[in-house]
């Protein structure tokens, strides 16, 4: 996506239009998730790939109808078998991918919508793609902000009601809606492609497990970042898959943080002058999932100190611990 991203962004720079294909649905062993995206450029130039090569070349035609004006559309791909087993699936699958062509002077909120995603900052991008007479356009909508409009004031209202929730799941699909927002009809169909930068790991105690934990992490697309007040032990090369490396005391570091409800937080400091202030944050705050090392014994001690710290059997309920049980 970064790639396609740059090119796009150095395309319309330069006041051109390109032809953008999105995968919006999948059926079966479909080689790509919805939202991965194909661009054709007016040097014919392809950047990107929306099925690891198997529909690539037919994209391809039809983005370049697409930069020479025939309208946006859906249009289905099959992958057979034999095509989906070179790129490394068991069986073929069905891909709807929209094609459109776009430029500045069609979708002028759209460097400013580049830029913020560049900058990491949650948005998703919503297109008409069938149904009704707006077919193509665009709205792009954030925490606090909006860009652009479906053409219909109380459309725009129901979608971003609608959208806000799927931003914060980091979710991509569809919404159905009357050509003015009514949510009782389905007579166009939208695709919302969702950019918000991964979900952070916050990994406490700079221990042999860590790492282990960090390498995890990382496979599964969280940002991780490992915080130890020692730095003698918070080194790169003790934890290579770190995306960061903080040296400080952990309850002092995680005040300074925003944590939303996607955030993990996994306290392997195992020493209760550290975990304690650690914990006290951490069960008030959004996080997703709180887990701490430790023994049964340990965990009862360390549950009798927070208690004796104000928590509630409430908040406390949040911990896992043993972690990972």
């Amino acid at each position: 996506m970064k790639e396609v991203l740059r090119e796009l962004k150095s395309e319309i720079a330069a006041g051109k239009a390109v032809a953008l294909a999105t995968v919006v649905r999948t059926w079966r062993s479909a080689p790509r998730l919805p939202g991965a995206s194909l661009l054709v450029t007016s040097n014919e130039e392809v950047v990107g790939s929306i099925s690891g090569g198997c529909v690539e070349g037919a994209a391809f035609e039809r983005g370049q109808e697409a930069l020479r004006g025939v309208a946006p559309s859906v249009d289905v791909y099959g992958v057979s078998d034999d095509e989906a087993f070179a790129v490394g699936l068991t069986c073929g699958g069905i891909l709807e991918v929209f094609t459109e062509s776009i430029s500045t002077a069609s979708w002028p909120e759209l460097p400013t919508i580049i830029e913020r995603i560049e900058a990491q900052v949650p948005i998703a991008v919503v297109t008409i793609v069938a149904g009704g007479s707006r077919v193509g356009s665009h709205i792009a909508i954030g925490r606090d902000f909006v860009l652009g409009t479906l053409g219909s004031q109380r459309l725009d209202t129901a979608v971003r009601d609608d959208v806000l929730g799927m931003l914060e799941a980091g979710q991509t699909g569809f919404l159905k809606y009357g050509e003015d927002g009514e949510r009782l009809l389905a007579d166009i169909e939208l695709f919302v492609s969702t950019f918000a930068p991964p979900a952070k790991m916050f990994v406490f105690g700079a221990i042999d497990f860590a790492s282990s934990v960090a390498r995890v992490g990382k496979f599964l697309g969280f940002h991780v970042t490992v915080c130890d007040a020692r730095p003698l032990f918070t080194t790169a090369k003790r934890f290579p898959d770190a995306d960061e490396l903080i040296v400080d005391w952990p309850h002092r570091y995680f005040e300074t943080q925003e944590i939303d409800n996607r955030a993990v937080v996994c306290v392997l400091t195992h020493d209760p002058k550290f975990d304690i202030p650690l914990l006290k944050l951490a069960l008030r705050s959004n996080a997703a999932y709180i887990g701490a090392m430790g023994s049964r014994r340990t965990h009862e001690d360390r549950l009798d100190r927070l208690r004796a710290e104000g928590l509630t059997e409430i908040e406390l309920a949040r911990l896992h611990s043993p972690i990972g049980l």
